[in-house]
């Protein structure tokens, strides 16, 4: 059980919400404060990424090349994965998740 945003929500001892519905932008932003996080423009879309991949693509676990060929359509330049790793130091996939409210990844790691 954790405090965040004044709400009592059941978390992984990783802190990944145990119930999807428990997620809202106030959560997110109290896990950023948790996790040193100043969540910018950038990181939203990544999270909101992830969200729609997982909700509209059954369960769709993308890995950091995935997320960057995505951000490119979001961001136009040439994103490189060191460019999401500095919004999320824990993997853009693994961390990103946590705070897009989604169950930890069951993927191995990997580019």
């Amino acid at each position: 059980m954790a405090t965040l945003a004044g709400t009592d929500v059941e978390v992984t001892d990783e802190g990944y919400l145990e119930n999807v519905n428990d997620w809202s932008e106030d959560v997110v932003k109290a896990m950023g404060e948790v996790d040193g996080i100043e969540l910018t423009e950038k990181h939203w879309d990544i999270i909101n990424y992830l969200r729609d991949e997982h909700v509209n693509n059954g369960g769709e676990e993308p890995n950091e090349r995935t997320i960057v060929k995505a951000m490119k359509k979001i961001w136009g330049g040439k994103p490189k994965s060191k460019d999401c790793f500095q919004l999320f130091p824990n993997a853009p996939s693994k961390q990103g998740r946590k705070f897009a409210g989604l169950p930890k990844s069951n993927r191995k790691g990997g580019y």
